[in-house]
């Protein structure tokens, strides 16, 4: 197969392979899609309302990136090292970040000044968001399915 930009100098195509580091290309995505729905919904918010409502956005869109942002961050951290383990690691953490996020919620309380409607209004924004967009971004990556052989060995390469 030939390109007509000639991307080698026989003008041949190469073989493109896995997606260096996808999961934090998809948490930037995420974090990007969630975080301009979220500074739009604090702007309705102090416009509609007042400051209070404002930060009680923010801090819903905060919580949800915090909850998602972990597992991307693990299944990166992991991933570099053994690819197979990260589906692993996402299920251990989501374990363990239930139990946390319920520990803030519930530890916590509800603030004097959070605005519960504007909170959850982000919040449950910001998870379909999330969802929508980790969806699409990792739609876009590539995986290796088969290990290729090297171009050197007999088998592979040329004589494939």
């Amino acid at each position: 197969m030939r390109s007509a930009d000639g991307t080698r100098p026989g003008g041949y195509l190469t073989p493109s392979g896995p997606t260096k580091a996808p999961w934090l290309g998809i948490l930037w995505k995420a974090l990007a899609v969630t975080g301009s729905a979220a500074v739009l919904a604090a702007v309705a918010a102090a416009l509609t309302a007042d400051l209070f409502a404002a930060a009680s956005s923010l801090l819903g869109w905060f919580l949800i990136a915090a909850f998602f942002g972990i597992s991307l961050l693990v299944g990166h951290v992991v991933g570099r090292r053994n690819p197979s383990g990260a589906i692993g690691m996402f299920a251990v953490t989501y374990a363990i970040k239930v139990v946390g996020f319920a520990v803030i919620l519930f530890g916590l309380g509800t603030p004097v000044w959070l605005h519960r409607e504007w909170f959850a209004l982000t919040a449950v924004g910001a998870v379909v968001l999330w969802q929508a967009a980790e969806i699409r971004a990792f739609s876009t990556t590539r995986h290796l399915i088969y290990n290729d052989a090297d171009d050197s060995s007999p088998q592979g390469g040329a004589n494939a």
